[in-house]
């Protein structure tokens, strides 16, 4: 495997947990609207930062992806990351 390929990988990995982590947290914050109680300050503000490294996390991942440029690493590249969606649309 490529460079290339592995840090696309470790991109979309990156990119994964961040996404995991935002929805966890808006998930507990969901919590509190449930029981009609609003989110504190220190929570939004937490709710904004895990965003933020989010959005940072998905543009590493583009531009890892852009750079993936033979269409061979390319073609494995896909096929890694529909494996890696797979397994984690599972769990």
């Amino acid at each position: 495997m490529s460079e290339k390929v592995e840090q696309a990988l470790d991109a979309y990995k990156a990119m994964s947990q961040s996404k995991s982590t935002y929805f966890g947290f808006l998930q507990e914050l969901d919590q509190k609207y449930d029981k009609n109680q609003s989110p504190s300050i220190a929570e939004n503000l937490r709710l904004e930062e895990l965003l933020a490294a989010h959005d940072v996390k998905v543009k590493a991942f583009n531009e890892a992806m852009a750079a993936v440029d033979d269409k061979a690493d390319r073609e494995e590249l896909m096929a890694r990351l529909t494996t890696a969606s797979t397994v984690s649309s599972t769990h």
